[in-house]
Parts: structure tokens; sequence; C-alpha cells
């Protein structure tokens, strides 16, 4: 036994080392975090806020993968090369499931990638022109988010500076045991159907769990559409976060429905005196 073990160590060793040998020294690709530049019309509104944390690599068009920013890649390749970096998000907040946000520019360069040197890229972004939004983010005098007249808790705005990160105000919902649930909807409004990308984009901070929604509307039909939950953070360790929130589902398998509106619902966590809620630039974004 004992002999075919090293006989079995001394081959491992072989191969390893030829291939090491092989191998061509490669050149390196460092890919710095995302900028997101605004449009010259600014109707994205403030983009002092994103979360777009990964990157999709191709190399004059082959595809190289996803990867989160920034990191530092070898690349068996050299000479003048085509870098398409195409912004890419962590789809309804789960990192597992990957994709490009089809609202936002690639970055492409032509550049000359050279053994045992690093090539330094620090990609920018920005949203394509014809990109449409309805946003709410607290700064009006009137707010686009309406409470339910069916339940207490209601959305105001605040400006605390502890809490306060974008703009001079945000959303904030306040829930107790008396007024534990809230439920906010925006608009009515017609969105593209029949596979056209829909998003949400929310920033929020909260101690309660809040969930999203969307309600589709008929001619004489409605259906409420239960989506994301944005789960509670502690008090400890509360901080804002953004979410990318997919809705082409809904929106388009939505076929005898033709107006939306999207909702906010809060229950008061359960062993809760008290939680809050904070929100801040939701935008929904679709061409």
């Amino acid at each position: 036994m004992k002999k075919y073990f090293l006989i079995l160590l001394v081959l491992i060793l072989f191969i390893t080392n030829s291939c090491i040998k092989n191998n061509t020294d490669p050149s390196w690709i460092y890919i710095d975090t995302w900028k997101l530049q605004a449009n010259q019309t600014n109707l994205e509104g403030d983009i002092s806020s994103h979360n777009i944390t990964n990157a999709y690599l191709l190399i004059d068009d082959n595809v190289i993968g996803y990867f989160q920013l920034p990191i530092k890649l070898p690349i068996l390749q050299e000479g003048t090369k085509k870098i398409s970096i195409y912004p890419a998000i962590n789809n309804n907040g789960i990192s597992s499931t990957k994709r490009c946000y089809p609202f936002l520019q690639p970055y492409i360069i032509s550049t000359n990638l050279k053994k045992n040197e690093t090539t330094n890229l620090s990609p920018t972004t920005k949203y394509y022109t014809n990109t449409k939004f309805w946003i709410e983010n607290f700064e009006d005098a009137g707010l686009k988010i309406q409470t339910d007249p069916n339940y207490s808790p209601v959305l105001t705005t605040g400006s605390d500076p502890s809490i306060l990160k974008y703009g001079h105000k945000y959303g904030w919902i306040h829930l107790t045991k008396i007024d534990s649930v809230w439920l906010g909807v925006t608009q009515k409004m017609s969105l593209p159907q029949y596979g056209a990308e829909v998003f949400l984009e929310i920033d929020y901070m909260n101690t309660n769990n809040l969930l999203t929604g969307v309600n589709s509307y008929g001619s004489a039909t409605f259906l409420s559409n239960p989506n994301i939950q944005l789960n509670t953070q502690s008090n400890d360790s509360k901080k804002w976060k953004k979410i990318y929130i997919d809705l082409k589902e809904i929106i388009s398998y939505s076929t005898s429905y033709y107006q939306f509106e999207q909702y906010f619902q809060a229950k008061l966590d359960t062993g809760k005196e008290f939680s809050d809620i904070y929100i801040d630039n939701i935008k929904l974004v679709y061409f």
C-alpha cells in the first residue's frame, strides 16, 4: 500500500510541476469599484446611492465571467484587447443571482495587456438616456406614496442628521404596539409588459421587516402580488442599504391587468415595543 501511495504522490508532483512550467506568465487586470455618473438631463434623481458591486467581464467579446469588485485577475492573453465590463447587481439582493443591470451602460475600452504587468481599470457607467423613472426621494413638498387610511401609522419625512444620508429628507414609518400595521402605495401607473425590464430600486434602513409587492388592476379585476421582504436590522448594526428588485415576472405575467401600483407593508415584529423604517431614493425603472 505504501509503495502505491509513493508512486501516486510522485505522479501528482510530476504533473503539477509540468503544468507550472508549461503555463505562460499571465497579464493582470485590476478592476476597481464602479462609479455611477449623472446624465445631463438628471432624470435619474440622486445617484450618490448605488449598490453595483459586481462586473460581467468580456475580453474580445469572449465571456470571462461575473466578479465582485474590486478584483485583480490573471489573464492568459496579451496584446491589444477589447475589454467590456458590464455593471452587475445581486438580483433581488441575492448574491447567488448576479445579473447585468439592464439600464446601465457598459464600460468598454481597448488596451494593451502585457505579461507580468497589471492594467488598472476604473469603470464608470450611467443610465441609458432612454431609461424612464418614477421617483420618490422625499425632497418635494408632497408625498408620492400614500398611506392606506385603514391603518393608523403614517409615512412622514425626517431630516435627523444622525439618520440622513441622501439629500435633505428621508421617509419614516414609526410602528408601535398601538399603531402596529402600515401600508403605503404609489399611484397607479402603466408599466411595460411582455418581457420588458422593470425594476424597483430602494434605499432602506429598518429595525422592522418591510414587505414590497405589486398590486395589479384590470378592467374589473384586482391581484395583489407580495414580492421581496426587506429583513429587519438590529438597532446596534442598522445601516442604509440598497436593493434592486426585479419586477419583470410580476408585470409581464399579469396579462389580464394593465395598471400597477407598488406597495410597501409593515407589521410590528413580534416581541417589539416599537420599531422604525427609513426609506429613500425609491425608483421604478424601466424602458
